[in-house]
């Protein structure tokens, strides 16, 4: 079984399209044997986003962990004891490419593979700090980047590398250095592409939205 896990703390302005992205890369499999379920963790959520999955009828644990290592790692483990061979991670405010699977697919065998993220739009960034950010970023294939939001691994590797640690922050980057330090086979590509939100009010510290915050702030001062 593949397993797609997405943790999602009062994610209601993306929750439904990121449901609908995920369908879309579901449907684009050629026939397959093996089954593919989606899971969204649902962390101390206080608004619409429950019933936003449960409109889109897929499955969902709740907890009250406020953390996201935390909730990532209790939905990959739970996907594992269902069944789950292969696990695919994105975040509540992203959007899969329709071959987000399909290529994972093709990169086959591999224990883990780290895609890349583009911004879904630069409307409320500067000149600079797009600019700035596009020199930075490799959108190439064997890249060092390393996204939760776009993030797949075999159940083994996962098991053998400890897992997501209960951190607020970085439990990526932790998992695929615990797996090269392992030697275990990484594919960096970006073929395997997820668009994310722009937005500036990060529900992680020292996230992809703190990241993008910062990068506008150093625009700004420059400027």
């Amino acid at each position: 079984m593949i397993a797609i896990v997405i943790p999602a703390c009062n994610e209601e302005q993306y929750l439904e399209e990121c449901l609908h992205s995920i369908h879309l890369a579901i449907h684009a499999l050629p026939t397959l044997n093996k089954e593919v379920r989606v899971l969204v963790v649902l962390d101390s959520c206080t608004d619409q986003s429950l019933q936003i999955v449960q409109r889109a009828g897929v499955d969902y644990l709740e907890c009250n962990f406020r953390c996201v290592g935390k909730a990532r790692d209790l939905g990959v483990r739970h996907m594992i004891n269902s069944g789950a061979t292969w696990i695919a991670c994105t975040d509540a405010d992203s959007c899969v490419d329709t071959e987000w699977l399909l290529q994972q697919l093709n990169h086959q065998p591999a224990d883990a593979i780290c895609g890349v993220v583009e911004v879904d739009s630069w409307r409320n960034f500067s000149l600079l700090s797009r600019k700035n950010y596009l020199a930075h970023y490799q959108d190439t294939m064997n890249h060092s980047h390393i996204h939760g939001a776009n993030l797949s691994f075999s159940s083994t590797a996962y098991i053998q590398a400890g897992g997501f640690k209960a951190l607020y922050c970085h439990e990526d980057i932790h998992l695929i250095k615990q797996m090269l330090s392992l030697d275990l086979k990484i594919i960096w590509s970006n073929l395997v592409r997820v668009k994310t939100s722009s937005r500036l009010n990060a529900r992680a510290p020292e996230g992809f939205a703190s990241f993008l915050q910062q990068l506008e702030m150093t625009s700004r001062a420059v400027d």
